[in-house]
């Protein structure tokens, strides 16, 4: 497992319905909070199901 920072770029296993799969970590603690790169859509992921679903840093 990686140690993910704010302001890194993720790529996760499921693409974003806008065509993407990339997205930015805004921010972290017991949930993580995504911005996708394309549509600036932000979701907020459980910690355990942002480790399960995130592919690689980009």
């Amino acid at each position: 497992m990686e140690n993910y920072l704010v302001n890194d770029i993720v790529m996760m296993k499921k693409g974003h319905p806008c065509g993407t799969n990339k997205w930015e970590i805004v921010r972290i603690g017991s949930d993580v909070k995504l911005e996708c790169i394309q549509c600036k859509r932000i979701v907020t992921l459980s910690r355990a199901k942002f480790n399960k679903s995130v592919k690689c840093k980009v």
